[in-house]
């Protein structure tokens, strides 16, 4: 596997979409310079965010008990500067604690070092774009605008890159300055920053040096929607943007475009309904993520990192069950570009994966978007952000036993029974340190995600196959790993078959998949998954996390804490693992965070057939195999 994976991505930079687009253009295929910045690969196997309660007095003593890695703590960003000062400082978005820049700016550093002396990584939240406020009116400029014309402290920001902040957003077709009124703010407006606009970088620049001048050890970049902006650095970036992928008679054959200096485009669009779209739509949301992409490079890798080397940086972004075209930031992004130079990657499952449905087989589960997320990534940390109040166990073992780091969101520090499951659950990771570390991926199966599909053809009816196969390999407990179809092949012998959604059908896969394989009898409501150590090539570990469990009463309620989890015993699970050549194993050691001590088990190995049987579990079982 370790050479396996060795391979792979020593061809990602190679990677060339020729036989599917144009020749991408120069800017696009090079981000930015520090994407290639040699700042340390940061592993880490737990995290916590919050973006409410982290004020009480109770904060504190939870990360000294549950003691992530990684916490997302504080503002750094529009929410900060549009809102501390107002009156509605405390409510939604970041409820600060207190009001006023100064007096904020102040409490957010001095609890970054409390973080600090706890050995926690501070990541700040950095809205890029989203600002709430008004640009004049009876009381004059409120919210962001108020900042900008009073309250911007070039002692601590710098000059002002532009005295008119309107300069700053976007624009319609016909120059106008749209709002988007969702949340209601104090009664406020909402703009909507243009992130192709090398003023509002600046901004983001200003506001990025300030941060880390507050003790920051990275951030995390949310609202990264690119709109139907027609402001002039939109429209010249769309304009070179396909000047650099198409000759003029492809414009004109493609696109009845006969002379794109003098064109005027009725939208340059970002997310769109995939019905709806047209090649020309394609390239505008390619145009807006590259755009977007760029600007992250700049500002948090290039110039972030000038000033703090080993500076953090991941992005907010979505992914639902893999809505494309509809939503996900990086749907069309090439794969030499996709995630690159970024630290962690944060996914939003929503609320689709907060309530299970046992009857209808659904287990509002993330184990899929997982294994897609760390075939894509590298084996870097991410995770999966579901607005999950109740099942706090399941959750965490999923992406635990999946690679990832939990857990993205809604540690429930108040609730007592929330506490101790993220206290007890985050201490069994880090006892089992050489087991998640930066641990690897072990599969006998391959299912490719159809993304050239969808960056082609906005082809979501192959994304739903993917989802189909998917789903029978996890309810069949098949090992399995998950990669684009645009990264090179694996290597030969690398599995003992690659799927792809776009050539099989379901009914087809039983035939596909290998009779010689890793098989269990586990209940459908099991996943099986496994994984080998950083640098250890002598141990396997099997992961089981159960999903089991007796339900509030209700159509798709979540409960309403951590005591609705109500977990149902898994039974004994015995387990027919098929051992890599060379391997012989004659001892189990199981674990699970339910257990005081792990059960040392014998295990039956026939040539190269491993039979281990795994006692009753309530969660979360791990089995080491060495």
């Amino acid at each position: 596997m370790k050479t396996r994976l060795a391979l792979c991505y020593r061809f990602v930079a190679l990677l060339t979409l020729s036989a599917l687009l144009p020749s991408l253009p120069a800017q696009a295929a090079e981000p930015a310079k520090a994407a290639t910045s040699t700042a340390p690969r940061h592993e880490f196997t737990t995290m916590v965010a919050h973006w409410s309660d982290y004020g009480k007095d109770d904060y504190l003593p939870f990360i000294a008990d549950a003691r992530p890695e990684v916490a997302q703590f504080g503002f750094y960003g529009a929410h900060f500067w549009s809102l501390v000062h107002t009156p509605q400082f405390g409510g939604y978005p970041a409820h600060f604690p207190v009001q006023g820049i100064k007096e904020c700016s102040d409490w957010f550093a001095a609890k970054n070092k409390e973080l600090h002396k706890l050995d926690v990584k501070v990541i700040g939240h950095m809205n890029v774009k989203f600002l709430v406020g008004d640009i004049d009116g009876p009381e004059g400029p409120r919210g962001f605008f108020k900042f900008y014309r009073d309250l911007w402290d070039e002692k601590l920001l710098g000059p002002k890159p532009t005295a008119d902040p309107t300069t700053l957003l976007e624009r319609d077709k016909d120059g106008n300055l749209p709002t988007r009124g969702k949340y209601d703010i104090g009664k406020m407006n909402e703009y909507w920053a243009c992130l192709n606009n090398p003023d509002w970088r600046k901004v983001l620049k200003a506001w990025v040096k300030y941060g880390i001048s507050q003790g920051v050890d990275g951030f995390i970049a949310n609202y990264f929607y690119r709109h139907d902006c027609h402001c002039q650095h939109c429209v010249s970036g769309f304009k070179q943007h396909l000047r650099e992928r198409y000759a003029a008679d492809q414009l004109q054959k493609q696109f009845a475009i006969a002379d794109l200096d003098k064109h005027t485009f009725d939208e340059i669009v970002g997310w769109h309904k995939p019905e709806e779209s047209t090649p020309l739509r394609r390239e505008m949301l390619r145009f807006s993520q590259m755009s977007n992409k760029r600007a992250f490079d700049e500002v948090f890798l290039e110039y972030g990192r000038s000033i703090k080397p080993d500076l953090m940086a991941a992005q907010w972004n979505h992914l639902s069950y893999f809505s494309q075209i509809s939503g996900d930031e990086r749907c069309m992004l090439p794969a030499d570009v996709w995630g690159k130079g970024e630290d962690y990657l944060w996914y939003s499952g929503g609320a689709s994966g907060c309530y299970t449905d046992l009857e209808n087989h659904y287990l509002g589960e993330g184990t899929l978007q997982a294994r897609y997320i760390r075939g894509t990534f590298e084996d870097k940390p991410f995770t999966l952000g579901k607005y999950e109040h109740t099942r706090f166990r399941v959750t965490i073992a999923e992406l635990a036993a999946n690679g990832g780091s939990p857990m993205g969101f809604y540690a429930r520090h108040s609730d007592p029974d929330a506490r101790d499951v993220f206290v007890r659950y985050y201490r069994f990771i880090r006892e089992l340190d050489e087991v998640y570390r930066g641990n690897r991926s072990h599969a006998e199966v391959c299912l490719l995600f159809p993304r050239s599909h969808v960056q082609q053809n906005a082809d979501v009816a192959a994304v739903a196959k993917f989802k189909q196969l998917g789903e029978k390999l996890l309810d069949e407990h098949v090992l399995f790993d998950v990669r684009p179809d645009d990264l090179p092949p694996p290597a030969e012998g690398a599995y003992s078959v690659v799927i792809d959604p776009t050539k099989v059908e379901l009914e087809q896969l039983s035939s596909i998949i290998p009779a010689k394989r890793t098989v269990t009898t586990a209940p459908w409501t099991v996943r099986l998954s496994a994984s080998r150590p950083a640098g250890d090539d002598k141990e396997i570990d099997l992961h089981l996390v159960n999903y089991n469990r007796a339900e509030p009463g209700g159509t798709k309620n979540a409960g309403k804490g951590a005591l609705d989890e109500k977990p149902i015993m898994a039974p004994q699970v015995p387990i027919n693992f098929i051992a890599p050549p060379g391997m012989t194993f004659t001892e189990a050691r199981i674990y699970s965070p339910e257990w005081k001590e792990p059960k040392v088990v014998a295990v039956r190995q026939q040539k190269d057939i491993v039979r281990v049987t795994v006692p009753p579990f309530w969660v979360y079982a791990v089995v080491r195999l060495k």
